[in-house]
């Protein structure tokens, strides 16, 4: 009874160390591959040397060469995020995201926009949302329609094509998976997007101020952009470890000679790569620990107890069967009353005569009937006469 005992509560615990593997599989593992609400925010800066580009500054208009940084914040707005209703609720969260470009040489201000948006939990695209705006000009545009990856991939990112959404042309085009890459010990998958001589459209108003600045005679022009933008994504996470950016923006005017507003190549700088890096480990490391190495090693200890349970209750088994034939085989110990009758006087095979002398001193028990006197004998013994009265007699 002990041993079964114990088998079944080892076959028990097995059974809930499967039943608990399964879950960080099936539950907390799907759990884990979506943003979180309480993301903390985050900074990349992207470096452009000997770049030329456009400055604005207290009314002067320039075109001016040096070196850029490009900074990039993303926070999460939770009281948004909690907000969403309908489709988006439990599905998406809401970005805010704001950028400015500096001089490095100055610190003077270059360019800056500003953004919100809803993010796909999962495959970090851009949702549809009401609340979502842009501004990049000095004013809000809420008419934009973001979609595509803009500031991640999915988690488990595939080798395929993505679309990535371009904030200067409101629009996503393709990037192409164009093969693997080791940094800082991850290997990225690489997606190259490539956009050429795309035209932008200009508010009116900037349009008239940059004719007058580098094309007087003109009336109309037009502004084309190329870029030549490459990411590198940790499949595992969707995260981006490295942005690289080559920019250029030409203002063609319909009288004069083209000017370039903006060529510059931009590129995570390395403490960015290694910051990702580092954030993307310790991500990829939580994802491997609860959605392989603890189910895999909780699944085999919960086989190994169940086999031991099963092995335990079947040796009590054995042992309780064996203790009961060991019981049947032995015969009871005779009783008194289950011992034969020897009759000492009729010899047999098991028990042959045996000549024993008789006489007061001999242990022999004298049959019943010796124990016994006849009613007519009397109850007091005769006297034995002497020698001499027998002579006489």
């Amino acid at each position: 009874m002990k041993h079964r005992a114990i088998g079944a509560v080892l076959f028990g615990v097995g059974v809930l160390l499967l039943a608990l593997a399964a879950g960080l599989v099936f539950v907390v593992t799907p759990a884990l591959t979506k943003l979180p609400y309480d993301l903390k925010a985050a900074t990349s800066v992207a470096e452009a040397s000997g770049a030329t580009f456009l400055q604005i500054n207290n009314g002067s208009i320039k075109i001016n060469n040096g070196d850029l940084r490009s900074t990039v914040r993303v926070n999460q707005l939770k009281d948004e995020t909690a907000k969403l209703g309908g489709d988006l609720d439990g599905k998406a969260v809401v970005w805010q995201v704001g950028q400015t470009v500096d001089r490095v040489d100055n610190k003077e201000l270059v360019s800056a926009y500003g953004a919100k948006l809803a993010m796909d939990r999962v495959s970090g695209e851009a949702l549809k949302w009401q609340g979502q705006w842009l501004d990049d000009t000095g004013q809000r545009d809420t008419g934009v329609q973001f979609a595509g990856q803009i500031y991640k991939f999915p988690f488990n990112t595939e080798k395929r094509d993505y679309k990535i959404f371009d904030r200067d042309m409101r629009q996503v085009r393709d990037a192409k998976f164009s093969g693997t890459e080791n940094i800082k010990g991850i290997e990225t998958y690489r997606f190259e997007q490539v956009i050429t001589d795309e035209p932008l459209n200009l508010d009116p108003s900037r349009l008239t101020a940059l004719l007058a600045t580098f094309a007087p005679g003109a009336t109309d022009a037009k502004l084309v952009y190329s870029n030549q933008r490459t990411v590198w994504v940790d499949p595992v996470t969707g995260s981006y470890i490295k942005v690289r950016e080559v920019q250029k923006k030409v203002l063609t005017p319909n009288v004069g000679a083209p000017t370039t507003l903006l060529d510059a190549d931009f590129t995570y700088n390395d403490a960015t790569i290694t910051a990702s890096a580092d954030r993307a480990k310790e991500s990829r490391n939580s994802l491997q620990l609860i959605s392989v190495y603890v189910p895999v090693g909780l699944a085999v200890l919960g086989l190994v107890l169940m086999i031991g349970g099963l092995l335990v209750a079947r040796q009590g088994a054995v042992v309780t069967a064996g203790e009961a034939r060991h019981r049947a085989d032995v015969p009871p110990a005779p009783t008194r009353y289950d011992e034969p009758v020897v009759d000492e006087e009729r010899p047999t095979a098991e028990q042959p005569a045996v000549d024993r002398e008789g006489g007061p001193l001999s242990d022999e028990i004298p049959p019943a009937s010796t124990n016994w006197r006849a009613d007519d004998e009397p109850t007091v013994p005769t006297q034995r006469p002497a020698s001499d009265e027998r002579e006489k007699h």
